[in-house]
């Protein structure tokens, strides 16, 4: 394998990705009992069927990865009574008669937190070898959305620095003996091949990035991250976090317990400090803060005048929200007592769940407005520390994600991070092969991922959507609606049904009306309207996930491809009676489509490039890259493109010593399978 400092150079794409067992919460579920000789062999096949569950009286009981758990778990029954499962809603065909829509929103809306320590487990091994799994997952968000947004921190990113090299030519080396919170994070020691290795990335889909400054040094904030981030990720680049979850630094041993709200606005003054005075980093209105957890409320934060005084400094507000926690599985405490899977299940289904979360920053996001900025949902999932074993890793998560992100939209905030740990959380939108199965399996895709697909093509590529939750069939939380407006116009509905019944039995069907007597205009029902659904035999269903009839393949199975072919629904309407009736499966979600416009806009374009392996270690899964993909591609605008930009609108050029150079410089877009180089010094 070709080495970052080797004389010859050049970008490979690995296909069976080496990965190790480290991962962000470091420890072992005892919650989630399978062999482990069987899972590790790869025999351990996952129920099909939504009538073969295991019910148990407790958690179900697995001692390996929890990203692999195959136990499933009774689905809800049918709630008593049912809901209703026929019933009208009726929207105005233009934003002007609809009240509350939401400020617009982009189709990046719904991106990705990866935690510092595992980006060279989902992203690739170093800037010379990424994985095409995570390049083919990610661009399937990017064409649909426009881009997709990745944030690259944590936990880890606050004891992180960076070192000109580590032993072996490695990217990342984790220290756990120094480590010293409650989740074992270790100290964390990277090379500037992990930003080499974003850019790269950012070489071959529409990727761009947020990355974290260490904040547990006042006296020496270790600004590397950001100096050589603005110099090589350029315009990719999105913004620093400064701080993550400083509300838990005195519960995690990094603060005295006396830490407060004023405490951190002390300390983010020397930030800023030490952050105006270093003339490597060219710009220096992208600073991301406070992302607080809920320990603190974000307005004990503004109440000590944070914005005010640093409003020149900060690029997005942010906070950091997880619904609950499965942290006392792995971290006894007397005062967190365990929570039962079994018993948390049924709060993932219902409408009122991202409700819960969203209400307790309605407040900040009215605030931002009139601060003008951008409003983040910095870090989230189903819950902290993993998430649970039968809800984050099944079709529950699916629904309740695109619910959650559909419904931080329609409250103002202005994206939301669903975020990555290791292969022994349950969470994961995606997680890589195990290395002693990488020669015959494939990855697994969770099945929140498919909620970024929906929301990407819900939202559009306008930036011009405005979302509005609908409450239908008098508000009832199993059968939630959003209507999304384009350019003020009705574009697109999502409805969603969290029941599960596979005779079809609970079914509903939502009948729509567009315009009408009712909001003074013509009824403005089309002919015919087209539905995507995302659907799944169960709500604990772990494998057999469709969007619109492709599925990305059930665990061990996937690529990054689509498998199977695309079905999109045409529903006949009724221009006569102004409505149109809307199938949405028990489980399932629907997205209409009221144009053919408002489709093409949310597909993006009709194929999208996708990547193989261009190294061959094995004779299994190994295929070649078309050459033509990045020849003339470097990094940023091309191999003609000499320096990079800053981050923001106005900013200094940060990147003009980067310069491609080196007698092989010249071929490095080529040179194996059209893999790009984001190209260095290093000759």
């Amino acid at each position: 394998m070709a080495s970052m400092r080797a004389p010859l150079l050049s970008l490979v794409l690995l296909f069976a990705p080496l990965v190790t067992a480290d991962v962000t919460i470091y420890g072992l579920f005892g919650q989630t009992t399978a062999d482990a000789a069987t899972l590790r062999s790869g025999s351990a096949t996952p129920v099909a069927s939504t009538t073969s569950f295991v019910t148990v009286p407790g958690p179900p009981q697995y001692t390996e990865l929890a990203a692999y758990n195959p136990i499933y778990m009774e689905p809800p029954p049918i709630p008593s009574p049912a809901p209703p499962l026929q019933f009208s809603i009726g929207v105005p065909s233009s934003a002007q008669l609809m009240n509350a829509l939401s400020i617009p929103q982009h189709g990046t809306f719904f991106g990705f937190s990866i935690e510092m320590s595992v980006a060279n487990q989902l992203i690739g091994k170093n800037g010379t070898t990424l994985f095409p799994q995570f390049l083919n997952l990610m661009n399937t968000v990017a064409p649909r959305a426009g881009a997709v947004h990745i944030r690259v921190g944590g936990n880890t990113q606050e004891t992180a620095f960076m070192v000109n090299s580590l032993p072996e030519g490695a990217m990342i080396e984790k220290d756990k003996e120094d480590a010293s919170n409650p989740t074992s994070t270790p100290v964390l020691a990277f090379t500037p091949e992990l930003l080499y290795m974003m850019a790269n990335v950012s070489s071959l889909i529409n990727a761009r990035w947020y990355l974290g400054i260490p904040f547990n040094d006042t006296s020496d904030f270790r600004f590397q991250i950001a100096e050589q981030g603005e110099a090589i990720l350029g315009d990719n680049l999105l913004g620093f976090q400064a701080a993550n979850e400083p509300d838990l630094y005195a519960a995690h041993g990094h603060r005295p317990s006396t830490y407060g709200p004023f405490d951190f606005f002390g300390e983010y003054a020397l930030l800023t400090q030490a952050y105006q005075n270093d003339s490597a980093i060219p710009v220096k209105n992208n600073l991301i803060a406070p992302s607080v957890s809920g320990t603190w409320t974000p307005e004990e934060v503004w109440n000590t005048g944070f914005v005010d005084a640093y409003t020149q400094y900060l690029g997005s507000l942010s906070v950091e929200r997880y619904p609950t926690d499965n942290c006392a599985v792995v971290f006894p405490n007397p005062d967190n007592p365990p929570h039962d899977p079994l018993q948390e299940l049924p709060q993932y289904l219902t409408h009122q769940a991202g409700i819960n979360i969203v209400q307790a920053y309605l407040n900040s996001t009215m605030l931002a407005q009139t601060w003008n900025k951008p409003f983040l949902m910095f870090e989230t999932n189903t819950a902290s520390c993993g998430g649970f074993p039968g809800i984050s890793d099944t079709f529950t998560s699916a629904l309740w994600g695109l619910d959650y992100a559909m419904q931080m939209a329609n409250s103002n905030f202005t994206g939301a991070l669903f975020h990555f740990g290791g292969q022994n959380v349950s969470y994961n939108p995606f997680t890589a092969v195990p290395t002693n199965q990488s020669a015959f399996h494939q990855w697994t895709v969770g099945p929140i991922f498919y909620s970024s697909l929906f929301v990407a093509e819900a939202l559009g590529q306008t930036n011009t959507s405005q979302v509005k939750d609908l409450f239908p069939n008098d508000g009832n939380d199993q059968t939630p609606a959003y209507a999304i407006y384009e350019n003020s116009n009705l574009a697109r509905m999502a409805l969603i049904n969290y029941m599960t019944d596979p005779t079809g039995a609970h079914d509903y069907v939502a009948t729509i009306s567009v315009g009408g007597s009712n909001f003074s205009e013509a009824n403005s029902v089309p002919s015919s309207v087209q539905v995507k659904y995302l659907l799944a035999p169960s709500t604990s269903e772990k494998d057999n996930i469709t969007w619109a009839g492709q599925t990305l393949g059930p665990r061990f199975g996937a690529d990054g491809t689509w498998k199977g072919d695309e079905s999109v629904q045409t529903v006949q309407c009724d221009q006569t009676q102004n409505t149109c009736q809307i199938t949405v499966p028990a489980p399932g979600a629907a997205l209409v489509f009221f144009s053919d416009a408002a489709q093409q806009l949310a597909d993006g374009p009709a194929s999208t490039q996708t990547f193989a392996t261009s190294i061959v270690t094995q004779t299994v899964n190994t295929v070649t890259v078309d050459p033509s993909v990045l020849a003339t591609s470097n990094g940023q605008g091309g191999k003609n493109a000499l320096a990079l930009g800053g981050t923001s609108q106005g900013g200094a050029n940060g990147a003009s010593s980067l310069r491609v150079v080196g007698a092989g410089a010249a071929a490095l877009g080529c040179m194996l399978g059209g893999a790009a180089v984001f190209a260095r010094a290093f000759w």
